[in-house]
């Protein structure tokens, strides 16, 4: 640390809770560190600075934020210099309560002022007083789309293609943190994936938190479609992936654009959130099971070869016995290839954490594992079909697990396992022959 500071060097330490959107504004926070001279710090007591990037979706998320500062404080202990931000949906759920519970936090920002961070840091140097700043501001979201970003790879990128969301679940608090639907021009998204194709990019993931919704705030007829039809034009890049889609928005016409791309990937995440129409409007969905199996069979009309995925909520308040049995009966009907199931958890601020006929815990982890054990099941099934066969992957690097073994995934989002050979590098694109299938991977060999 004395070493550091007699060459005047400063570094950064970021953590990041939640989701994708919130890990791409992270790469965007990096870099306005880096613009002002900071150098990422291998260890948090390393850092001058440190910036936790934070999540509000569900309880147990800011429990590990309030967990991690207290970590922090004993940082800070010895070395007063160090600033502590907060930014992300719990900074813009929580605002100024952040710094009054925890007073050794400098500054609090909201998803729409990371390009302030500069400004921000620089008075706090100069002043050391606390820094709120979670107002909403539409316009700052094209501020933000020209930030530099400080990507983790050099082969895979976020790109945001919008903010916000009007939907308004019941049980969801993204609205009231992330705002309102703010859609960047296809100009703008095109112009930035255009200079990661230059850089060597292969795989790019469009981000928000309804890419259905992409281009209705325009009120010209723009729609996600319109935008897959314009990325299609641009060289270099291999695959497109997107999250999240929503149902209550999604047309024929993005179905047949997407099919139509030899870029668009074979993997389409559409979650359901439940099998009955009565927990669906509780929810206010916007849909009905109905119509989510309409989209469904049109996709697979178009993709035959396409991967569905979903989210489940089980125990939402007034949940009966036959609401839980009919997701049960639709998992087994349409056949995910995965689905990401949660207990509901009550979010202060939203209707549904007011509701009456809350569900008791021992009920929802009950009807969690059934409907845990009815989609692994399925999994598996669907996945023992690939053994023998073989599929282009791109390499994304070595498991976690096990260094000696590299893994890649198909277009359809299936992560092949393989043992590592001489010379292959991240990025490479090559073709895998799948031999074992498991429920949540697949063990394979390069060809």
């Amino acid at each position: 640390m004395e070493e550091k500071r007699l060459t005047d060097e400063k570094y950064y330490y970021t953590i990041t809770y939640g989701c994708q959107m919130n890990e791409n504004d992270t790469e965007r926070i990096n870099g306005q560190l880096e613009d002002l001279g900071y150098k990422p710090a291998e260890n948090m007591e390393d850092a001058d600075i440190v910036i936790m990037n934070t999540c509000s979706v569900r309880q147990n998320a800011e429990e590990k934020v309030y967990g991690k500062i207290g970590e922090i404080k004993k940082l800070k202990d010895k070395n007063p210099r160090m600033l502590l931000g907060i930014a992300g949906c719990m900074a813009q759920e929580n605002k100024g309560k952040l710094i009054e519970r925890m007073p050794i936090i400098d500054f609090v920002i909201g998803p729409y002022h990371i390009h302030d961070l500069k400004d921000i840091i620089s008075r706090e140097n100069a002043r050391g007083g606390h820094i709120v700043k979670t107002e909403r501001n539409p316009h700052s979201v094209r501020d933000y789309s020209e930030l530099r970003s400080v990507r983790k790879s050099r082969v895979f990128a976020w790109i945001p293609i919008m903010q916000g969301c009007n939907k308004f679940c019941t049980y969801c608090i993204v609205p009231y943190v992330r705002g309102r639907e703010i859609s960047r021009t296809i100009d703008d998204i095109c112009r930035e994936i255009k200079g990661l194709a230059e850089t060597g990019y292969k795989e790019i993931t469009l981000l928000g938190q309804n890419v259905n919704s992409y281009g209705l705030d325009f009120r010209n007829g723009t729609n996600f479609g319109d935008l897959i039809r314009a990325i299609d034009k641009i060289d270099g890049i291999e695959r497109v992936r997107y999250m999240t889609s929503h149902p209550r928005d999604m047309t024929f016409d993005m179905i047949d654009a997407m099919a139509a791309s030899p870029k668009v990937v074979r993997h389409m995440h559409l979650p359901v959130q439940h099998g009955s129409n009565e927990m669906l409007k509780q929810m206010n969905r916007g849909y009905t099971i109905e119509h989510f199996k309409e989209l469904v069979n049109y996709v697979r009309q178009k993709m035959p070869d396409v991967a569905l995925t979903t989210d489940l909520i089980t125990g939402f308040p007034g949940e009966t016995e036959e609401m839980h049995q009919e997701t049960i009966k639709l998992l087994k009907e349409v056949r995910f290839d995965s689905a990401y199931t949660f207990i509901y958890s009550p979010r202060t601020g939203t209707p549904a954490a007011r509701m009456e006929n809350q569900i008791d815990d021992e009920t929802k982890h009950r009807r969690l594992q059934e409907l845990m054990d009815t989609q692994n099941e399925i999994s598996l099934e669907l996945n023992r079909g690939m053994e023998g066969k073989n599929y282009e992957i791109i390499i994304e690097g070595p498991s976690k697990q096990d260094v000696n073994h590299w893994f890649g995934r198909t277009s359809t989002n299936k992560m092949i396992l393989f043992p590592y050979e001489e010379g292959i590098k991240v990025g490479d694109t090559r073709m895998a022959k799948v031999d074992t299938a498991q429920t949540w991977v697949l063990k394979g060999e390069l060809l």
